[in-house]
């Protein structure tokens, strides 16, 4: 694990080791001042949401592909973490922080507005970004795949989903869980949820019109998303 080095008054640290010790990390860790946590994807894993059922997997699928499948503490469908096609990471607040939010819809909007001001920093068009705002909407797919539905904060260009978020609340903090898009071929997780081919078709037809990479390097994003985030802690 890399030092943390402290910008502003937000905490950012570098964390690599295995993914079910992220999520573990996700379930017990609450420090007592705002963290961004950045966390190396080492392997092809499929996380589900908390409350996913587990046969929405394909678990003879999972195993030929050589994909471990792994629950995370917060709600929401499933997200495939690949090596080079995602940047993971969770931020924490404390309660009392100037940006804790009692309404849990309005909550992650400050995360949402870092994404798209690192964004446009990295030279993204600002009228091509979009932060949802509002409840969840849900599609056919949202339940089963995370990029196929749009939460309170969730980041858009050009219309399609890039950045994903989920919140955990305690009494020691509220998490946003966070993954942003680098690349977007959702072949892959397709063949790893239980569909029977019909249902692969449809599902690889809608998520790739909702979902897309965006073109940058995961260093660059890292540190425009911290300074962001910095900003408004």
């Amino acid at each position: 694990m890399s030092e943390p080095a402290q910008v502003d008054a937000l905490l950012v640290e570098a964390r690599s080791g295995p993914i079910d010790g992220a999520l573990e990390t996700a379930r017990t860790d609450w420090p007592d001042r705002a963290t961004l946590t950045w966390w190396t994807i080492d392997r092809p894993t499929l996380v589900l949401g908390s409350a996913q059922p587990a046969d929405h997997v394909d678990e003879e699928a999972a195993a030929a592909l050589g994909v471990d499948v792994l629950r995370r503490a917060s709600g929401g469908g499933a997200v495939l973490l690949a090596p080079g096609d995602v940047v993971w990471g969770d931020v924490v607040i404390p309660p009392g922080h100037p940006r804790w939010s009692d309404d849990v819809v309005a909550a992650a909007d400050w995360v949402g507005e870092a994404w798209i001001e690192a964004l446009i920093e990295l030279g993204l068009a600002a009228d091509s970004l979009e932060r949802h705002q509002g409840n969840l909407v849900t599609s056919r797919w949202s339940s089963e795949v995370c990029f196929a539905g749009r939460g309170p904060g969730e980041v858009l260009w050009n219309g399609r989903k890039v950045v994903g978020l989920s919140q955990r609340r305690s009494r020691r903090g509220a998490r946003f869980q966070m993954a942003a898009l680098l690349r977007w071929n959702p072949t892959t997780i397709v063949r790893l949820l239980a569909l029977d081919d019909e249902e692969r078709t449809a599902a690889t037809a809608a998520l790739d019109a909702v979902a897309t990479g965006l073109p940058l390097l995961a260093p660059a994003l890292q540190a425009a998303v911290g300074r962001a985030l910095s900003r408004r802690s």
